[in-house]
């Protein structure tokens, strides 16, 4: 016999109470639809698509499938439940048009237009111009409409075509869904969609209640006829019933709490305290069961407590009378500091330990019911052999293998609940091509011959020179005259040449002076393919795939273990014996995604921050930020940092978006460097981030005096200098702007004035002084959009004024690659995903500008020489910095060395020369004139008074009067 399913469901629904108070539900639709309208530049050339990834999870490339008025229009199902979906317009070899931009779809559907050139989304077409939607005189329109509680008293729609009045609607029938309305609207000029809010009127005001804001009706049929279904607190339109389940289940079931487990139904139910609501807990006894809210007597989310603490190593199942049973997930419990104090494990030997006759593996996976070590014969084999992992303390779990155990290709397998997840060990230090299995490896065979031979020396942090480098940028221009090209290798090669003779590579970076060279990301990143290396790929890399690995991508073999991590110590070591010592990036704030880390994989919910409704935190700007906070991730980034600074020679770490992490971590990576070698320098982006941390313990420039010894990268001198890095045509000091003198003079002096509700640094080795890298424009290209109508050689000047006040300033001094030849990437500020194209160092520019770079190297030069640029405390550049009067525009100051020797630096931001007294005894040397810059004395001034061209930097050796 054929039983309506819906008549099943008002049955149930009879069963509970009718008092009922409304609350968001759950959509169950497992996929959503992104509509994205795009239109080109004119005369395009190029073959645009699109990539797009829910929030949270993994990027895939669709093609736009037809067009309209606007221009190209895609219409994509996305298979998820998230509420947003990220895009970018883009070819596929990574040109974009715009950045990342994202679109809303919490009720299942999501419309955007864009145009080429401008980054704003919008939610209707722009400037008024035609939407390509049917446009009806007549419009007739049925509302289906299904509440949980069955209560449909004094519940009735407001509608209105779009941009007009509106009127009420009651509902006049029902069937087997719920309550039906079916209206009609005429507009003699069209109408393209129906907007309508459910609302309910409580003593007899008709607003006393509505049902979510307004929704809209935009799919009609050829006659303008239209059908929806609604139901009660999902704020989706559906055009089709069966996408809407409400069939009675158990929807989520978490612990929450160490003994506390959140239960959430489709389906409100009514709360009684006699037998706890129907809900029992295989194996456990529940205390009681408690509304969320708890004035309210039905509800769809409760908090079951237990009598005692749950083991959270155990499956449990809990059931509801009527809506069946369900596998208990483990929730906020893990993030918990009772699940901290109870797991956290301080041994040294997680991951795997090699040695010649056996290899021990310690995995820490405390959730986990059952483990086991999965080896594999081949990079691409699909299946392998598990071999049980016993458990053992503090959460983790252990095996031995005996033998010489070198090579071996494995993965870890956990069981969580009832599911079994696979992922590559996050300590493992070797990978297999794209980092898909971890490999045992016997480092000792990777280690170049000579290896670890001394490194370079460093007396103070603040004598740090940084350049900072992309491999692959460095080596790949056709013209560089480097034979491995984007390889590790290819920054070891010496002797290169490119246009007209002029050094490349490694050659030129020594040759400019710089005393560290910093690599953004070359541990193992996600996004490049490493089986097709063939084809033109390029990413900047922060999106962490393996942690502990070099990236395969910028060896010559990916596909051999070995080969990455030995040709990666070879370029450390060159660059060593070059006297260049060498910064890492790292990027331990977020990773690619969460539902393919390993880290999630391993231990679910433990490894990254989450909002106070369940929602993963994204001050990255990613979609995750992972919680330092937590024991065993900040011991991973400990160990993960003590690792490679041990095994691979480092001299430095650069933390990305260091402001996601909290003080504490950053004080431990310190202390932990300190040990190994108290030059080692550690730097990071101290931006005051939006994750939901304590502000006392942000690890930002506001918390500066905390981390004595941690660098944080200086905006207010970078945006001093040239403009607001977010604001494209806004100036600094260099380029235009008024009144900037008291600014640039705090940041001359390390910034350790700034007002404390910007940054508290109490060093100058903590202010790392720049006004380029590789975020954002660079200089050059922030200059052509700041002064469109200077000349060349206006915009030269005011290239070498920002260079010059960045090497003469106190603190750590850095320079972006190819800064000192006014590198441009031709507008792009974001070329993170950009092709060769946009990002490769340009030697033939590097020859144009040939005058420039021997001036950047003229500061370098000067700056090393003398001390005075390189004070290493705030009361060293108190007493030894003084500002002289200068006029507007201009900051001039002295800088007294040993022996009463001074150095007097006027900068002068004008766009004519200024003239200036600067000594009453006269015999000046001048070493730079804004053209020239050097050691050796340009010319003897013997005048009480100079005159120092438009936008130049002057600096004068010799006695001069303070004032």
């Amino acid at each position: 016999m054929k039983i309506n399913r819906w008549f099943v469901v008002l049955i149930v629904f009879a069963m509970f109470a009718s008092a009922f108070s409304s609350f968001p539900m759950q959509t169950f639709a497992n996929t959503g639809k992104v509509i994205i309208h795009y239109q080109e530049a004119p005369n395009n050339t190029k073959d645009w698509n699109l990539w797009i990834w829910p929030e949270g999870g993994e990027g895939k490339a669709y093609d736009f499938t037809g067009e309209d008025a606007f221009g190209k229009v895609a219409e994509i199902e996305i298979p998820t439940n998230t509420k947003k979906v990220g895009f970018i317009v883009r070819t596929d070899t990574w040109e974009k048009d715009g950045e990342d931009r994202w679109v809303d779809i919490q009720n299942g559907e999501g419309e955007v237009w864009i145009k080429s050139g401008d980054n704003t989304v919008y939610n209707e077409p722009p400037d008024g111009e035609y939407r390509d939607l049917p446009s009806y005189e007549n419009v007739k329109v049925t509302i289906h409409y299904a509440r949980y509680d069955k209560n449909y008293k004094d519940w009735d729609l407001w509608v209105w075509p779009d941009g007009k009045s509106g009127q009420a609607v009651q509902f006049k029938d029902e069937d087997d869904f719920g309550k039906v309305a079916t209206f009609e609207l005429n507009d003699p000029q069209g109408i393209q969609k129906v907007g309508f809010i459910a609302r309910q009127s409580i003593n007899g005001n008709e607003w006393g209640n509505k049902e979510l804001d307004n929704r809209y009706i935009t799919k009609f049929k050829e006659d303008g006829s239209a059908e929806i279904w609604i139901a009660q607190g999902i704020e989706r339109v559906f055009y089709d019933p069966s996408q809407i389940d409400l069939n009675p289940k158990i929807v989520g079931a978490t612990i929450d709490k160490m003994n506390e487990i959140t239960l959430q139904t489709n389906v409100p139910f009514a709360i009684e305290e006699a037998d706890n609501s129907g809900i029992t807990l295989e194996g456990v006894e529940i205390k009681e069961v408690i509304p969320l809210n708890k004035e309210e007597k039905t509800t769809n989310k409760v908090r079951v407590v237990t009598k005692n603490n749950l083991d959270l190593t155990k499956a449990y199942k809990i059931s509801k009378s009527l809506f069946g049973s369900a596998t208990v997930e483990i929730g906020a419990a893990v993030r918990s500091k009772e699940f901290d104090d109870m797991f956290y494990y301080d041994g040294n030997d997680l991951g795997n330990t090699y040695k010649k006759d056996k290899t021990s593996f310690r995995l820490w996976a405390p959730t986990a019911t059952e483990a086991k070590l999965v080896s594999y014969k081949k990079w691409d084999s699909t299946s392998g052999t598990e071999i049980p992992l016993k458990k053992a303390e503090r959460g983790t779990w252990t095996t031995q293998l005996k033998g010489n155990q070198d090579g071996l290709i494995y993965t870890y397998k956990v069981k969580i609940g009832d599911k079994w997840n696979e992922a590559v060990d996050p300590y493992a230090r070797a990978v297999t091509v794209n980092g898909d299995k971890g490999v045992v490896v016997d480092l000792k065979t990777t280690n170049p011959e000579k290896w670890l031979a001394k490194k370079p020396f460093l007396k103070n942090r603040e004598d740090a020179i940084i350049y900072e480098l992309h491999v692959r940028d460095l080596s790949i221009d056709p013209n560089s005259g480097i034979k491995n090209k984007g390889k590790f290798l290819g920054v070891t090669e010496e002797g290169t040449r490119g246009p007209g003779g002029v050094k490349t590579g490694l050659d030129h970076i020594k040759d400019l002076g710089v005393t560290h060279v910093q690599f953004i990301p070359i541990y193992d990143y996600r996004t490049v393919d490493e089986t097709k290396l063939n084809e033109p790929q390029y990413n900047w890399g922060y999106d962490p795939k393996n942690y502990n690995v070099p990236e395969g991508s910028y060896s010559t073999n990916p596909y051999e273990p070995k080969v990455r991590i030995k040709e990666m110590k070879q370029m450390v070591q060159s660059l060593h014996k070059n006297n260049l010592r060498v910064i890492m990036d790292v990027v331990y704030n977020h990773m690619y995604a969460v539902s393919e880390s390993n880290f999630n994989e391993l231990v679910p919910g433990y490894y990254f921050r989450y909002n106070e409704d369940g929602t993963l935190a994204n001050g990255t700007g990613v979609g995750n930020d992972t919680a330092s906070e937590r024991k065993m991730m900040r011991k991973f980034i400990v160990d993960s940092v003590k690792y490679w600074a041990t095994e691979y020679n480092l001299d430095g770490f650069r933390f990305d978006l260091m402001g996601i992490h909290d003080v504490e971590t950053m004080k431990e990576v310190r202390d932990a460097l300190n040990k190994i070698d108290p030059s080692i320098i550690v730097l990071g982006e101290g931006w005051d981030l939006n994750t939901p941390l304590p502000a006392d313990q942000k690890a930002n420039q506001k918390n500066a005096n905390k981390m004595p010894g941690v660098a944080h990268f200086n905006d207010v001198i970078r945006d001093g200098l040239k403009g607001s890095v977010f604001y494209d045509e806004d100036s600094g000091f260099v380029n235009g702007k008024q009144g900037m003198e008291d600014t640039m003079k705090k940041s001359i002096a390390g910034g350790l004035q700034y007002d404390s509700s910007t940054s508290t640094y109490q060093d100058p080795e903590q202010v790392v002084t720049y006004v380029e890298a590789h975020d954002n424009h660079t200089l050059w290209d922030k200059l052509l959009l700041t002064n469109p109508n200077a000349t060349e050689l206006e915009r030269k000047q005011m290239h070498k004024l920002a260079s010059s006040m960045v090497l003469t300033s106190q603190g750590v001094s850095f320079i972006h690659a190819g800064q000192e030849f006014m590198r441009t990437k031709g507008g792009d500020h974001n070329s993170y995903k950009s092709p060769d194209s946009v990002n490769q160092l340009d030697w033939e520019r590097r020859l144009a500008f040939n005058q420039e770079v021997e001036y950047m190297k003229g500061l370098i030069e000067i700056r090393k020489k003398y001390p005075v640029f390189r004070m290493t405390t705030a009361s060293e550049i108190r007493q030894n910095l003084s500002f002289l009067n200068a006029p507007k525009n201009v900051v001039a100051y002295t800088l007294e060395g040993k022996n009463k020797n001074q150095l007097t630096i006027i900068h002068n931001a004008n766009s004519n020369e200024i003239k200036m007294k600067v000594s009453s005894k006269g015999n000046l040397s001048l070493l730079v004139d804004g053209k020239k810059a050097g050691t050796k004395s340009i010319k003897k001034i013997k005048s009480d008074n100079v005159t120092v061209p438009a936008f130049s930097t002057f600096i004068l050796e010799g006695n001069t009067f303070r004032k």
